[in-house]
């Protein structure tokens, strides 16, 4: 089949793309040629900036007709109705690259599962967007402007990448504080579920959904098989670091909203909830399967970032420590505050 892939060198799409090839695929890459993949050097690809929307429109003119294409940067409402104009009646199948995040953080029920309303917030910026994207790409399919198939991937990890979120933003300077025994936050009480997968399984689910029938029309989430709080992930992160024990220090997310609000969005708005979703489906049509677990996916990634010197330094992240110190006054004011009114 004549593929294009729009991205090919990320957390995902680089793990995937030489799959397709093993198959036999003709594989061509669109992104702006900033970073190279081992093993992909060979591969065609259009070089361009896709939000460059007449541009990237004219190129896809030129580049012709493709069986699939799959969009794995598709970020911004205006990226799905370019993408719509490049691609109408050209393409037997658009596979989509969403999130488990287009769903509302507060279900009526668990797991969550693809028949679920959106419910994004639109204080949740990435996950609001790719609510609009999805609907623009399924206003397309409803018109007859190509097949679609939509895939949501939670929480993916790979080596180059840090196997923990980190709830604060940077890369893996949290690693650091772990194998340094330096205190580490936790939102809330540290005890919301998350789920993670490894890209090579993720990937596993795109490769399958490629050229696949059963698959238009339908979405499907890809998330990992492990129930893990932010306390036990952050442990597990710890003995493979042969770390101390970690100590942590958890702040309710309402206070860290208001310490750190540009620090802490994603903890109000992702991070203290649970990640509770259904991914039978992928399972069942897609061959998704869970092979990875958490902790040998996070040896893999620290010996990797390792073997590379690629974990930053913690002290490049000076408020993190400056939050610390805030919250311990906050904390102590609290229970000065306790203490006088019990003696009233």
């Amino acid at each position: 089949m004549k593929l294009l892939i729009i991205g090919g060198t990320g957390n995902i799409s680089r793990w995937f793309v030489p799959h397709l090839l093993d198959q036999g695929h003709n594989v061509t890459l669109y992104n702006r040629g900033q970073r190279t993949v081992a093993g992909l050097e060979s591969v065609k690809t259009i070089t361009g900036d896709r939000t460059d929307y007449a541009t990237f429109e004219r190129q896809m003119a030129d580049a012709g007709t493709f069986d699939c294409v799959i969009d794995m940067v598709g970020f911004e409402p205006a990226d799905a109705e370019s993408a719509v104009r490049a691609f109408r009646g050209r393409v037997g199948q658009f596979i989509f690259c969403s999130t488990v995040d287009v769903f509302s953080k507060r279900p009526l029920a668990y797991p969550i599962r693809e028949t679920d309303a959106f419910g994004a917030s639109p204080t949740f910026p990435y996950a609001h967007k790719k609510v609009q994207m999805e609907q623009t790409f399924w206003r397309a399919y409803e018109a007859g402007d190509f097949p679609l198939t939509v895939l949501r991937p939670a929480a993916t990890y790979s080596e180059g990448w840090s196997p923990l979120v980190t709830p604060f933003g940077g890369q893996s300077y949290h690693l650091d504080r772990l194998r340094k025994g330096l205190p580490i936050i936790l939102h809330g009480d540290g005890s919301a579920i998350w789920v993670a997968a490894h890209s090579d399984d993720v990937g596993r689910a795109f490769v399958n959904a490629v050229g696949n029938t059963q698959t238009l029309g339908q979405s499907y989430n890809i998330t990992g098989d492990e129930l893990m709080t932010w306390h036990a992930m952050h442990r597990i992160v710890a003995e493979e670091l042969g770390a101390p024990e970690p100590t942590f220090v958890t702040i309710p997310t309402s206070v860290l909203a208001r310490l750190a609000p540009a620090e802490s969005a994603w903890c109000v708005e992702n991070f203290q909830f649970n990640n509770i979703v259904d991914n039978r489906a992928a399972k069942d049509v897609l061959d998704f399967r869970y092979t990875i677990s958490y902790r040998e996916g996070v040896r893999r990634c620290l010996a990797h970032l390792l073997a590379n010197n690629a974990i930053e330094d913690c002290s490049a992240y000076p408020f993190y420590d400056n939050l610390l110190r805030r919250w311990q006054t906050v904390a102590k004011e609290l229970v000065n505050n306790r203490d006088e009114n019990q003696s009233a």
